[in-house]
């Protein structure tokens, strides 16, 4: 689901900035982005549990999980 949403994302981001519609096409820009970054995420914490190697943890996104901690 990430994935198609992404695709998606990133075609309609592409077609905004081709018909020069700047903000549009850099909000849906960053948004395919996210998606991407959350589905690299994944691929690497899916990798880490398969393997056992998850000692301080493999994650790309572990300084951005610093911002979000339950209190």
């Amino acid at each position: 689901m990430c994935f198609i949403l992404t695709i998606i994302m990133f075609g309609f981001a592409i077609q905004n900035l081709l018909t020069k519609n700047w903000l549009t096409g850099a909000v849906q820009l960053i948004i395919a982005l996210g998606f991407l970054l959350l589905i690299i995420n994944n691929i690497q914490r899916t990798r880490c549990e398969k393997n056992g190697t998850c000692y301080t943890g493999c994650s790309l996104t572990n300084w951005m999980a610093l911002w979000f901690k339950k209190k």
